[in-house]
C-alpha cells in the first residue's frame, strides 16, 4: 500500500483524508504559517531529544528509502546501540523510528513528540512502528512516547532530563496489534479503488484529533456549508450538532425555535435570523460610567519556546515581546486626545525585564487600563511581577486596574448578527468598525497574532534590512489592535 506512519495516522482518522492524500491531494488545504511552525517546532525538539540517548548515529534522509532501510541495517549489524531516524520497511508499510536503541538483541521505539502529553493518535503512531518492526522479526522491549515536560522551570543551563518526559506505551501498545491487520484491510479496500473516493460524512473527526487538510474540500466545496452554521453557534457540542446535522439543517435560519438550546444560544439564533442589533443601553452605559480617564488601552504581544532558552521560563510559557498603548484623554483634559507608546524587544535576547520596566513607566499604578479578553493580559503582567520583585507592586497595582472591553460583548448587551454568536474580537470588530477589516489586510507582513508571533521568533534568522522591515511591521500591526480597541469603546459611547 505505501504506506508510512504518518499516513496511517492520517487514515486512522478519516479513510477519505488517506485516498484524498493519495490520489487527489491538489483539493487539500497546504500548512499555513501556524503549522508550518508547529512542523519547524517538532524537528527542533526531536532534535533535542537526541540528546536523552548521545553517542548514537542518524541515518541520512534520502527520497530513496531503500538507502535509508540499507544504512539502519549496516549499522544494527555493526552493533550500533543508538540510531536516530531508523528506517524499515515491511509489505510497504514505511516507518521511520525517531530514536532506536538496541541493547542484547532487543529493541526499544522512542517516538518524540513536541506535544505536553500522551495523545491517543500517539499510540496509533507507535503501534504501527511495534508491528512493523515486531513483523520483521525483532524483540522488542518496550515502546514508549517523549513528550515535554511543562512543569520544568529552566535554571540557569539547561537540563534535557527535567525538559523531557518518557513514557512507557509497551502495554497499550501491544493491546493495539491485533487490531491492526483489520485497520489496513480498510485502508486497502479504499485505496483499491482509485476513481471513486470513500463516500465518508464530515462529523467529530474533521477536527479530531487535527484540523484535517482536507476540511475545507469537504465542508465548503462538497457541502457548501456557510461560514456561520449549525457548527459555529457557540458552546453547542457535537451531539447537537450531529442531531441537527442528521436532520438536515444546516443553516441557522433552518434550526427549530423549540430546539434544545441555552438561552444564550437560543439568543444567539433567534438574533441572527431576525437580523436585528440587540443593544441593552443602561447596561452598557454603567460599564461605560466605571471607566476614568485617562483609559489607557494595552495589547501584548507573546511568542512561545518549546525548549526554554531563558532563566526562569516553562515549555510553551506565553512571552511577552511587544506591547502598544493607546492613552485616551477625556476631552479638555489635554490638548492632545489621543497619545501612543509602544515597546519592541530586540531578538535573541531576554527582554522581560526591560519590557516590565518599560510597561511601570508607561502606565502609572493608578490609572484604568482597559484590555480585550483581559485574562491573557493579567497572565502576562502577573508572570512579570513574579519575576521581578522591585517591579512587583507597580506591576500588580496595574494588573489590578485591567478592565475587560469584551464584557459588553461577552455579556450580550451588544449583539448583532455580524458577530455570529461570538464575542471574539476577531468577529466583534469587523461588524462594529468594518473598515478595520481592511485595515488589517493592508499591513505588510503581519496581519494577525500568529503571524506576529512567528515573526518576532524569526528574527534572528534575517539579515539586517528584512529584520527592520519586519519590526516596523510589528509596530504597525500592534498599534493597529489597540486603535481598534479605542474606536470599539468610541461606538459604545455613541450609543
Amino acid at each position: 500500500m505505501n504506506l508510512s506512519k504518518s499516513l496511517y495516522t492520517k487514515g486512522i482518522q478519516c479513510s477519505k483524508a488517506l485516498w484524498l492524500k493519495k490520489y487527489k491531494s491538489n483539493v487539500l488545504t497546504p500548512p499555513d504559517e501556524q503549522a508550518l511552525t508547529v512542523f519547524d517546532t517538532g524537528t527542533v525538539v526531536g532534535d533535542f531529544a537526541c540528546q536523552l540517548f548521545p553517542y548514537g548515529k542518524e541515518v541520512p534522509y534520502s527520497k530513496n528509502y531503500d538507502e535509508m532501510i540499507s544504512t539502519t541495517k549496516q549499522w544494527i549489524e555493526e552493533g550500533l546501540e543508538t540510531i536516530y531516524e531508523a528506517t524499515f520497511n515491511f509489505f510497504g508499510i514505511l516507518v521511520m523510528v525517531d530514536i532506536l536503541t538496541i541493547k542484547n538483541n532487543e529493541v526499544s521505539i522512542y517516538e518524540v513528540k513536541s506535544s505536553t502529553e500522551v495523545k491517543d493518535i500517539y499510540l496509533h503512531d507507535v503501534s504501527i512502528q511495534y508491528y512493523v518492526l515486531k513483523n520483521l522479526g525483532f524483540k522488542i522491549k518496550s515502546a514508549n512516547v517523549i513528550h515535554i515536560n511543562n512543569e520544568y522551570i529552566r535554571g540557569d543551563d539547561l537540563d534535557i532530563n527535567q525538559l523531557f518526559k518518557i513514557v512507557d506505551v509497551t502495554n497499550n501498545v501491544i493491546s493495539m496489534q491485533s487490531n491492526i491487520p483489520n485497520i489496513l484491510k480498510e485502508f486497502e479496500t479504499y485505496l483499491e479503488d482509485k476513481e471513486n473516493e470513500p463516500n465518508i460524512d464530515i462529523g467529530k473527526h474533521c477536527n479530531n484529533p487535527y484540523v484535517c487538510d482536507a476540511k475545507n474540500y469537504c465542508w465548503k466545496v462538497q457541502r457548501q456549508i456557510p461560514d456561520y452554521s449549525i457548527f459555529n453557534i457557540f458552546n453547542l457540542g457535537s451531539k447537537k450538532q450531529i442531531e441537527l446535522y442528521s436532520r438536515g439543517i444546516i443553516n441557522i435560519d433552518d434550526v427549530p425555535h423549540d430546539f434544545d438550546m441555552t438561552s444564550i444560544q437560543a439568543q444567539a439564533v433567534e438574533n441572527y435570523k431576525s437580523k436585528i442589533t440587540y443593544i441593552d443601553i443602561e447596561n452598557i452605559k454603567s460599564f461605560l460610567q466605571s471607566l476614568t480617564y485617562p483609559i489607557y488601552h494595552l495589547d501584548f504581544e507573546t511568542y512561545q519556546q518549546a525548549i526554554p532558552e531563558y532563566k526562569g521560563i516553562k515549555p510553551f510559557e506565553q512571552i511577552p515581546f511587544q506591547y502598544s498603548l493607546h492613552i485616551e484623554y477625556e476631552d479638555g483634559q489635554k490638548n492632545k486626545l489621543l497619545e501612543h507608546k509602544e515597546y519592541l524587544a530586540q531578538d535573541s535576547v531576554d527582554s522581560r525585564y526591560e519590557l516590565a520596566l518599560k510597561l511601570c513607566e508607561d502606565i502609572p499604578s493608578d490609572v484604568t487600563v482597559l484590555a480585550y479578553n483581559m485574562s491573557f493580559e493579567k497572565g502576562v503582567i502577573k508572570r512579570l511581577a513574579n519575576l521581578f520583585p522591585d517591579l512587583s507592586t507597580h506591576l500588580l497595582a496595574i494588573n489590578e486596574n485591567i478592565q475587560d472591553l469584551m464584557i459588553p460583548f461577552q455579556k450580550k448587551w451588544y449583539v448583532t448578527p455580524n458577530m455570529q454568536g461570538s464575542y471574539s474580537i476577531k468577529y466583534v470588530l469587523p461588524a462594529l468598525v468594518p473598515e478595520f477589516e481592511k485595515a488589517y489586510k493592508e499591513l505588510d507582513g503581519v496581519q494577525n497574532g500568529s503571524q506576529a508571533m512567528n515573526a518576532f521568533a524569526n528574527l534572528s534568522k534575517l539579515d539586517d534590512e528584512e529584520k527592520q522591515k519586519i519590526r516596523t511591521s510589528l509596530l504597525e500591526y500592534c498599534k493597529l489592535d489597540t486603535l481598534a480597541m479605542v474606536k470599539v469603546l468610541e461606538i459604545l459611547k455613541k450609543i
